[in-house]
């Protein structure tokens, strides 16, 4: 017996695995996965490949910012459900004592509760599904819900690894760690213009994406480009 709510079950049902490039399908299942746990605002999808984890898709800015934090910091709940294969949740960021300075950071950025579900990929891939929250709580008697839909993205991660989109699905993810390796670029020229940490360097790459309404992976590349022109 499934889970999941039956709206979000139909939704699920109605992706088709054929014919659609993996970003295509991730795009898709962050969207339905949105309405899996209630209460729960924002949905990305961390994976890792050789030690370099990177989001291959998300909802919008603010799971996107709450990833790259993590992977600046090198731990984190999406890390470690990945790592860990465990579900990990955070109901109030601003009393989370197993990543604290994480969780302080996030939690100025607008992030108080978080969900994490490992993916069970049998790959050399490991990852994780996230989920993030605007204010404190986690529906621990839906995390059966979230589960289930990591096991749908594992599905979908799993075959184009192994079967016809592998090429397809290196593509993608080099454009998704080229994505990740600009912003970090722009970190280091903010770090150098105003002689800043690189948790300083982010938190002003993003406040300035916001503030010009242009995703932090497009302004970072711009401020590369202008760098070396």
């Amino acid at each position: 017996m499934s889970n999941l709510p039956a709206a979000v079950l139909t939704q699920l049902l109605g992706v088709r695995l054929e014919n659609a490039s993996l970003e295509q399908l991730l795009g898709r299942y962050v969207a339905i996965a949105q309405d899996g746990l209630p209460g729960m605002d924002e949905v990305s999808i961390t994976l890792i490949r050789n030690e370099r984890p990177f989001t291959a898709a998300h909802t919008g800015e603010l799971a996107l910012a709450a990833d790259e934090l993590q992977y600046g910091y090198g731990y984190g709940p999406c890390l470690d459900a990945g790592q860990s294969g465990e579900v990990l949740t955070i109901p109030d960021m601003t009393r989370e004592t197993r990543w604290p300075e994480y969780a302080s950071k996030v939690a100025a950025q607008g992030v108080l509760s978080a969900v994490s579900v490992p993916l069970p990929l049998q790959t050399d891939l490991i990852g994780a599904l996230n989920w993030y929250g605007r204010s404190t709580g986690v529906p621990e008697a839906e995390l059966g819900a979230g589960v289930e839909l990591a096991s749908h993205v594992a599905v979908a991660v799993g075959n184009a690894v192994t079967y016809s989109d592998s090429a397809k699905f290196a593509a993608d993810m080099r454009a998704a760690m080229a994505s990740r390796a600009v912003i970090e670029q722009a970190k280091g020229v903010i770090m150098a213009q105003n002689r800043c940490g690189p948790d300083q360097a982010f938190e002003i790459l993003r406040t300035a994406s916001m503030g010009r309404n242009v995703k932090l992976r497009d302004l970072a590349r711009q401020m590369v480009l202008k760098l070396h022109d």
